[in-house]
């Protein structure tokens, strides 16, 4: 119960807040788990925000996490007509000659290297999706209709590999989103998101490129009461039923 009322509490919170509800960027976050969190597509938060690709976010930051049309407009004050003021009045002006004996030419200094850029991974169109973990009990389904049912929750024992069900990058690995623990989210295309929560260890880090079937983390109980996985796939930033995806088994 006490972790169903967890799962429930950024709904609570949109709730509440009604329209004007925004986020302060913690250290660690990224906009793929701040979307994810929010259960909206990374450039939609982008693009409300004015944030350009790489999506840099600085601690501290406000991000507006609502579609704009959702917040009231300010109230416009009442518009007056504009004050001219009378140009002021500018009398002849001497100037004196300066004698320059020679001129100093500056030292230029080389600039700095720019950092290498981080080389281009071409993701699949199509992810070929296989099974997160060697388990098979799924604890929790998906429900489209309940926001604490966004995945589903495998049980397993603690330690148990936890593998990256596609291929992709790492866009955000740590424990910045208290409910989920230690998560991992990997961008497997511009349509396709998937999460690995209450691990363990974490065995990659943001921005590394991962194969489907990798090693990405050892399965265990942070931000649950039980050694478990709870796997989620965002299409568009939408929670979808991992078990349309998944393999058979």
């Amino acid at each position: 119960m006490r972790r169903r009322l967890l799962l429930l509490l950024p709904v609570a919170l949109l709730t509440a807040c009604g329209a004007h509800m925004h986020h302060v960027v913690e250290p660690g976050e990224t906009l793929y788990s701040i979307g994810f969190l929010y259960g909206y597509d990374y450039r939609k938060i982008a693009q409300w925000n004015g944030i350009p690709p790489p999506y840099v976010l600085n601690p501290g930051q406000v991000l507006r996490v609502v579609p704009p049309q959702q917040e009231s407009p300010p109230a416009k004050a009442p518009s007056r007509p504009p004050v001219r003021k009378p140009a002021p009045v500018v009398g002849p002006v001497k100037v004196t000659p300066r004698v320059v004996d020679r001129v100093e030419t500056p030292e230029v200094k080389p600039a700095a290297p720019l950092p290498a850029p981080r080389p281009v991974v071409s993701l699949p169109k199509n992810p070929r999706w296989q099974w997160p973990v060697k388990s098979r009990r799924v604890l929790q389904t998906f429900s489209a209709k309940d926001p604490g049912r966004k995945g589903i929750d495998i049980v397993g024992r603690r330690g148990d590999p936890v593998y990256a069900a596609a291929a992709g990058r790492v866009v955000y690995a740590g424990s910045g989103l208290v409910r989920y623990g230690q998560l991992i989210i990997i961008k497997h295309n511009e349509k396709y998101l998937s999460a690995y929560a209450h691990n363990d260890k974490l065995r990659v880090k943001e921005g590394d490129v991962v194969k489907a079937g990798q090693r990405i983390a050892d399965m265990g109980s942070s931000g649950a009461q039980r050694p478990m996985l709870h796997f989620e796939i965002r299409r568009d930033g939408k929670p979808a039923n991992p078990l349309r995806y998944l393999p058979q088994r």
